[in-house]
């Protein structure tokens, strides 16, 4: 097995598209198609499904997909310190962080760190807070970036910057036009929650005991996969919801969303690192322009 082949059963993987990923990897259809078929002459083991002209990715090329990746994500990040040794400042440094972080924060720092470091290529993946925890135990990710919290010994976590959430609800929300909503309030609402592992649903369900109220005293109407499919069914009058500052801030500019007087703290957004792996001089200065 080559890192070559598993970077071309990573791209096929992802876009489930032979030609698409051949086009994406500068190589001919044949080889790709090639590459995959070695690879599962040589384990005996069916990695994709050939449904007419699509393919899928079989159960067993969803678990190898967790494998290579990680695998592919060690070989960067050993190709990065070689460099580093060398004394280059070049590679690929791979990061993942949550949504919020990842929509609306990194970016304008990512920017900077391209001017200042332009020989690094950055591969940022989005999350929630668990999956990207997740991401740097297994070596997917050198750095990653989250708002909840986490309680592994095995990571180093560094507070980078603030955040505020806010409760946020439609226009025609009887509490669009209230003053302050006392916790014991909470329940009278629907809520539209991001999923189980999200930062912003943890820190607002840690805050819910001081209230004397536990998560199951509110009425979850929907669970959605990322702060725009939450805002957008607040919008459509489906209840109220926790987030960030940040996200909500176009809406509220737009006037598609109030935010409701509820007093919640800040909350911080931290990288994690694993303790025992080489920190990069890439990652070391990224979280350097952070910090300013």
């Amino acid at each position: 097995m080559t890192l070559e082949q598993l970077r071309i059963f990573l791209a096929v993987a992802e876009r489930e598209h032979v030609t698409r990923a051949a086009e994406a990897l500068h190589l001919t259809q044949s080889a790709v198609s090639a590459a995959i078929r070695a690879l599962e002459a040589r384990h005996g083991i069916t990695l994709f499904h050939r449904v007419g002209r699509r393919i899928e990715l079989t159960e067993d090329g969803r678990i190898f997909q967790t494998e290579a990746a990680a695998v592919l994500a060690r070989a960067d990040a050993a190709e990065l310190v070689l460099s580093e040794l060398g004394g280059a400042l070049r590679g690929t440094l791979r990061i993942q962080a949550s949504q919020t972080i990842a929509s609306y924060w990194l970016p304008p720092l990512l920017v900077r760190f391209r001017a200042a470091c332009p020989g690094v290529a950055v591969e940022v993946g989005a999350g929630n807070t668990r999956s990207v925890a997740q991401a740097v135990l297994d070596g997917v990710a050198e750095l990653g970036l989250v708002e909840g919290e986490v309680d592994d010994p095995a990571l180093a976590q560094t507070v980078l910057a603030r955040d505020q959430l806010i409760v946020v609800v439609g226009p025609r929300h009887p509490w669009a036009a209230q003053g302050p909503i006392a916790p014991a309030r909470l329940p009278e609402t629907p809520w539209i929650m991001r999923e189980a592992g999200s930062g912003t649903r943890a820190a607002f369900e840690q805050l819910l005991p001081a209230w004397r109220l536990a998560p199951e005293a509110l009425t979850i109407a929907l669970e959605l996969p990322s702060n725009e499919a939450v805002l957008a069914a607040v919008e459509a009058d489906g209840g109220a919801t926790v987030v960030s500052e940040r996200a909500a801030g176009p809406h509220l500019g737009a006037g598609l969303l109030v935010r409701a007087q509820v007093t919640l703290p800040p909350r911080s957004f931290k990288a994690l690192r694993h303790k025992e792996r080489y920190a990069s001089r890439a990652s070391r200065a990224l979280l350097e322009l952070a910090l300013r």
